[in-house]
């Protein structure tokens, strides 16, 4: 049986993370093993976090910083689990900016 593609795991998060947030301001993007977490503002998405695959349905988290540098979030989980944990710390910096 063929690997699900990062690419159904991007749209899974990005339906999971619209859910959470209440809004539809979010996109997502398979990058390698990284699922890049953007939020819709003017013509650019700005890339707000990232989730890592770590193995057999493991993510880990990261923010992206002012500087461009990735900044590790604490835990490691499901991708369900990881979504909550992204919203949870990071709801300011994923709201549009209208909000």
């Amino acid at each position: 049986m063929p690997a699900i593609s990062t690419k159904h795991y991007a749209t899974e998060l990005q339906r999971q993370l619209r859910s959470l947030l209440g809004h539809e301001q979010i996109v997502t993007q398979a990058y390698g093993r990284h699922l890049l977490i953007k939020r819709l503002d003017g013509e650019e998405p700005t890339v707000v976090a990232r989730l890592t695959e770590l193995g057999r349905s493991r993510y880990s988290a990261a923010f992206r910083s002012h500087t461009g540098r990735w900044e590790p979030l604490p835990g490691t989980g499901s991708l369900d689990e990881m979504a909550e944990v992204v919203v949870t710390l990071l709801q300011p910096y994923l709201q549009p900016d209208n909000y």
